[in-house]
């Protein structure tokens, strides 16, 4: 089978915009989580979550395009540009033979919530006529075919917190299988509103002053927003056009626990490791780093470590693990595709995102979770775990090139 690469990545996220800036971000360990601003806020309970500040949507796109672009749409067409940019790419080169899989839970969230405020809130008997197709899921992966002439199959992936991840393992397969010779992929959210963290509030997994992946002190996830985007393709159509392959994609699996709607599960977390790295033909002891689901939640962070133990065996105590979350926040359907920036990071330039906030620790998390400072190491291959609601398991297998 052929050889996929990532040829061009891009992103927009709370830390900042653009995969050198987000990448700078990580490595210095910022926080991006804070008080959060928009209407009706002071009615949550949970007022914090990690926010794009500054952000301008008049500075970037006309206003007929504004009537068609929910947030989520249009953070996915910013870093669609950016990844297109860095692959050297106008246009798709054979539109026919490229598409494009955006993974998104909520898709345009943020009109279905003025939406529902206009009718239910404000008495008002009609909505904008072009509602529907802003807020429908598959919105961004239309806007991104139209921008770049991608013909090919295109649509959304919604798996909940692995969306992300089952987008860009979806087109490494079609790439690797011939299907297509390309693809854009990555995931998207814009779920900071008044109704979104509403909804978030009543699940009561939400921390009220801070994500902290595997400390003994944490208390829940932090919500975030963004997206990342990645240029997918064959490592002989990439060097023929003279791109530089940022990492290549080795290998996929996608599981389902069938278990519990809200629970993880150790096998089905661990079938998911497993079987991406058979996929890959990787060996526990080659990986150097795994960038973990890690929410903060008490049940996931737990669950998560004991199922890296029980692939990785005595190889779990010698991989380095970090939860990036605590610092973009958990950005629901997009957050794989801003953390593969992180896994980019390491496998390009040897540095290892640190797990912010963490303080004390857990028996019951015992791993090397690269506490607080980014590290230097060398790493050959690396893994980037999903674990949503619904039991749905997403895990992909990268090797430095």
């Amino acid at each position: 089978m052929r050889r996929v690469v990532i040829s061009g990545a891009g992103t927009i996220n709370a830390l900042a915009e653009g995969v050198a800036q987000t990448q700078a971000a990580m490595e210095a360990g910022r926080c991006a989580i804070g008080e959060l601003a928009f209407r009706d806020v002071e009615r949550l309970s949970i007022r914090i979550g990690a926010q794009i500040k500054g952000y301008d949507a008049s500075a970037r796109f006309t206003a007929q395009e504004l009537a068609l672009y929910d947030p989520f749409t249009q953070y996915a067409l910013i870093a669609g540009a950016e990844a297109m940019a860095q692959a050297g790419l106008e246009r798709a080169p054979d539109p026919a033979r490229w598409g494009c899989i955006i993974g998104t839970a909520g898709g345009g969230h943020t009109t279905a919530n003025n939406a529902y405020r206009a009718v239910f809130a404000e008495a008002k008997n009609r909505v904008h006529p072009l509602t529907v197709p802003k807020l429908m899921g598959n919105a961004a992966p239309s806007h991104l075919a139209i921008r770049f002439g991608l013909q090919g199959p295109s649509f959304a992936v919604a798996t909940a917190c692995a969306s992300s991840n089952h987008a860009i393992g979806l087109a490494f397969q079609m790439v690797r299988s011939g299907m297509v010779e390309g693809m854009l992929a990555g995931g998207s959210e814009a779920m900071l509103n008044f109704g979104g963290l509403k909804a978030w509030e009543g699940l009561r997994v939400m921390s009220p002053d801070g994500c902290r992946p595997f400390s003994a002190s944490r208390n829940g996830m932090v919500q975030g927003e963004g997206a990342g985007v990645f240029v997918i393709e064959t490592l002989e159509s990439a060097t023929a056009r003279g791109a530089t392959p940022l990492a290549e994609i080795v290998g996929f699996a996608m599981t389902s626990d069938a278990s519990d709607v809200v629970m993880p599960s150790l096998d089905g977390a661990a079938a998911a490791i497993t079987g991406a790295l058979a996929d890959a033909g990787v060996a526990p002891e080659e990986v150097g780093y795994i960038n973990a689901h890690g929410t903060g939640t008490a049940a996931n962070d737990r669950i998560e470590t004991a199922a890296i133990r029980q692939v990785f065996g005595a190889a779990a105590e010698l991989v380095a693990i970090s939860a990036t979350k605590a610092m973009h926040g958990h950005c629901i359907g997009g957050t794989g595709a801003v953390e593969l920036v992180a896994c980019l990071m390491a496998l390009r330039d040897g540095v290892i995102a640190p797990t912010i906030g963490y303080d004390t620790a857990d028996p019951d998390c015992d791993l090397d979770y690269v506490p607080n400072v980014a590290r230097r190491a060398e790493v050959g291959a690396a893994l980037s775990n999903a674990f949503a609601f619904g039991g749905l398991n997403a895990v992909l297998a990268l090797r430095r090139i």
